[in-house]
């Protein structure tokens, strides 16, 4: 009698297991990047591709576990393991494996690059697509997202910290190795990007490590997120730790976002506190954080690079986020400062609608920032993330893509990474692999029309940035 309950049960377990397995194949997942003021973000739903969530049965890690145990085991074990890696279906994906010989990546002799998020990363199709954009155009390096604003870490990491926190109950990069195999064997340079301040789950677990409230708590900015502080050792070696993984499996590049403070409206940023600031700014906060991750970094002979607001190219102050621009430049390999016009205020450097101007926009901002830091001793390069997405009058397309770019070589800076949250890009703003064509020269926009960017009649070079600090004052 036993042993018929028991088979029963079994029988019925197996049956979960198969059915719940089987609905992984149908999951479809919204995609939600914030949209924020820094931009760092737009939002767009798309349904992932079926190998990237992992759900055939033969992918399923439940199906792979060692020893082989019945039905109930595998269960049990499911529940009482909370730090296994999981897909955001809920099934189990393998640690990393760090390689003893890590691929080494030859850095081209100037980066042009599109930003990959997770998703798009994780998924075969999409990945294998903006691989084939890479070798039809100019494009020949990728930044990836390790760690995004949602505070999930792509892959199945084995840093302790993301895993006590859960960041790695989302995976969305199943085959990191793989895709940086297929990188490599494509020619392109990878760089890992990683967020640090915006971090809910760091938050939620660790309320001690956020930026709290003088009413008591964790202070909420004015959309409902929570933020890290910047001033706690603890996120900083969080952070450095997964630098480190991600230098241990072969990334030859570091990239930081969100080394910053919130840029909330005053009324809010009045209940916010931060403790552990020990009498320090915060300018001193982000120089110190460069400063201990860049030690470990620098010496793995990786390049670590920092992503800032394009404002802070020609303010001399630190926009009240703490990132004052000659204390990153000299901290760095290379700074990026998101000039997108879309986010500069009417009336910056004159011009009354940024957005339409995006040549004089973005070659008045780089022009700043060499300036500035051409005073800066052992300053790192720039490189510019230019925007591909519409926000606002006109949309943006091939003219307003290649005017950004051209603008970005006229003053002298040969790199530039493109930015769009659903890591769509505008191929039309791209000079194909081998060049243009002297039957097909692109147009570009300029003094807020449509022109052949090779045209006699720019007076590009008569365009002076101006350096001063009332051209950005926010517009009342």
């Amino acid at each position: 009698m036993r042993k018929k309950i028991k088979d029963s049960v079994t029988c019925f377990l197996i049956l979960i297991i198969v059915v719940s397995v089987s609905c992984d194949g149908e999951i479809r997942t919204r995609i939600i990047e914030e949209n924020q003021p820094s931009d760092e973000d737009q939002i767009e739903d798309y349904v992932l591709d079926q190998d990237s969530v992992g759900a055939r049965v033969e992918n399923s890690a439940i199906l792979d576990l060692e020893p082989r145990v019945d039905s109930a085991d595998v269960l049990l074990q499911a529940d009482l393991e909370p730090l296994l890696a999981r897909m955001e279906s809920g099934a189990i994906v393998k640690r990393l494996e760090i390689p003893s010989e890590p691929l080494r990546f030859e850095r081209p002799e100037a980066v042009k690059g599109i930003y990959v998020n997770a998703w798009a990363a994780g998924s075969k199709t999409r990945s294998e697509h903006l691989i084939d954009l890479a070798m039809r155009t100019e494009i020949n390096s990728f930044v990836i997202d390790i760690k995004d604003a949602s505070g999930y870490v792509s892959h199945p990491t084995r840093v302790e910290m993301a895993q006590q926190v859960g960041a790695d109950q989302q995976i969305r990069i199943r085959d990191l190795l793989g895709l940086l195999d297929l990188l490599h064997k494509n020619g392109i340079y990878p760089i890992a990007r990683i967020v640090v301040v915006k971090d809910p789950l760091l938050t939620k677990s660790n309320p001690e490590l956020a930026i709290q409230d003088t009413a008591g708590g964790v202070w909420i900015d004015e959309r409902g997120a929570s933020w890290a502080n910047l001033f706690e050792g603890s996120v900083w070696d969080y952070h450095l730790s997964l630098a480190e993984e991600m230098i241990a499996i072969g990334f030859p590049e570091i990239q930081w976002d969100y080394i910053r403070f919130p840029d909330s409206p005053k009324t809010h940023l009045e209940r916010a506190s931060f403790p552990n600031s020990i009498g320090r700014t915060k300018s001193e906060a982000v120089s110190g954080f460069l400063d201990h991750v860049g030690k470990q970094i620098r010496s793995e002979k990786v390049a670590m690079t920092a992503d800032v607001f394009g404002a802070t190219t020609s303010l001399n102050y630190d926009l009240g986020i703490g990132q004052l621009w000659e204390e990153v430049v000299k901290r760095v390999d290379v700074v990026l400062p998101m000039v997108y016009p879309s986010h500069y205020w009417p009336g910056s450097f004159n011009i009354e609608k940024p957005n339409q101007h995006p040549y004089e926009v973005v070659k008045a901002a780089l022009a700043d920032g060499l300036e500035r830091s051409s005073k800066v001793e052992e300053a790192g390069s720039i490189r510019p993330w230019l925007q591909d997405f519409s926000l606002g009058i006109p949309p943006y397309g091939g003219p307003e893509i290649r005017a950004q770019i051209q603008a970005t070589y006229d003053v002298g800076i040969k790199e530039w990474i493109l930015w769009n949250a659903s890591s769509r890009y505008s191929e039309e703003g791209l000079a194909p692999n081998g060049g243009f064509l002297d039957t097909s020269e692109p147009m570009m926009r300029f003094n807020g029309g449509l022109v052949p960017i090779f045209s006699p009649i720019l007076d590009r070079d008569s365009l002076e940035a101006i350096l001063q600090v009332d051209t950005l004052v926010k517009f009342q």
